[in-house]
């Protein structure tokens, strides 16, 4: 018996992209209660997908991701101030409590910001690629915890962004609560940068640049020896993870209202160990994987902080040590090795000469 696959992407079912949509779409007016924490959710995916470009895909495991959500996260709150005042007079009088942007320089501001954060995320990440990437294993994943505890103390020594004291965003205009809320508002933009994300990756792994990421994966040797430039595509593939990641961190920040360099922008033991969790959760390597992990991740823990306030970090890791020991492969890896069919995967039989 021979197996046959329909590539990486899988086939999948339109009505699955009709209801995430739905769900998308309907959230804001069904649970409003609950806005922020969807809005949320649309960044664990993101971070998950963003993260298995590298770690799944290209089987480098990265635990640096989160210098370009944090380094995001201040260019654009920079941006943001700087265009209508100064950065270091904001940071030292508090910032939000002194200084306030009319309606139009706040959105004018913000979306300065999102463009910048991206395009900075995205630079950094090439640089900081044709440096690193030229190391392998255990050696490259080091390298990148390093990179995130040092970007954190790096901020946290810089007094224009607020140094250790952290950096206020500003404050959403009363005015334009008359055309839409403010949860409303960055709950789109945070499910239209994860559609975004999903859609771009989807298109990467169904191409020439999905299959060179596996072939650096399977045999980085074997991929040089035909002729593939591996750093670059390894550069390259890291650069468009630092560009998403870039934009949500600008998000993240107005969101939350306070950027903290290490609790909150280079936070590497939650939301950097976080992306690696959830893409394992679900299945690295896949599609689908890292977007079923975040879902499932983030739920489970409201409901560990929900039920069981204390303990949420105790039950959380029990969670994670029952999924790596009886589901080495993620949920989508194990269920595609059980029932390959529903994954567009079919047996067929190798024909045999009849013996004369």
């Amino acid at each position: 018996m021979s197996t046959t696959s329909t590539g990486n992407t899988g086939s999948t079912n339109p009505l699955l992209y009709i209801v995430i949509l739905a769900f998308g779409i309907a959230a804001p007016f069904v649970m409003p209660a609950y806005i922020q924490q969807v809005s949320f959710l649309w960044i664990f995916i993101l971070f998950a997908l963003t993260w298995d470009l590298q770690g799944g895909q290209m089987g480098y495991n990265s635990f640096g991701n989160i210098v370009f959500f944090g380094t995001g996260m201040y260019v654009s709150a920079s941006t943001q101030v700087a265009l209508y005042f100064d950065l270091g007079a904001w940071n030292e009088s508090g910032g939000e409590n002194t200084f306030i942007h009319a309606t139009d320089e706040y959105f004018i501001g913000l979306a300065a910001g999102l463009v910048l954060s991206g395009i900075v995320a995205a630079a950094l990440a090439a640089f900081l690629g044709s440096g690193i990437l030229g190391l392998r294993g255990q050696y490259f994943a080091i390298c990148t915890l390093g990179l995130s505890v040092a970007a954190g103390e790096i901020a946290a020594g810089i007094d224009l962004i607020g140094a250790g004291s952290g950096m206020s965003t500003p404050v959403w205009p009363d005015a334009a609560d008359s055309v839409i809320e403010r949860g409303t508002f960055f709950y789109i933009l945070c499910f239209m940068l994860a559609v975004a994300t999903f859609i771009a990756c989807k298109y990467l792994y169904s191409g020439r640049f999905g299959m060179v990421l596996n072939a650096i994966r399977d045999d980085e040797d074997k991929a040089e020896a035909m002729g593939i430039h591996t750093t670059r595509y390894k550069a390259l593939s890291w650069t468009i993870s630092a560009f998403f990641l870039g934009i949500s961190g600008a998000i993240m920040g107005n969101i939350i209202g306070f950027i903290d360099p290490v609790d909150v922008a280079f936070t590497g033991a939650t939301f950097g160990v976080w992306m690696v969790l959830m893409a394992i959760l679900g299945g690295k390597g896949t599609l689908w994987g890292p977007v079923l992990g975040a879902a499932i991740f983030h739920i489970m823990q409201e409901l560990f902080w929900t039920y069981f306030l204390g303990w949420q970090r105790v039950a959380l890791g029990l969670l994670i040590i029952l999924i790596v020991v009886f589901l080495p492969q993620g949920i989508l890896g194990s269920l595609r090795e059980h029932f390959p069919e529903w994954f567009g995967h079919r047996l067929e039989p190798v024909a045999v000469e009849d013996e004369k």
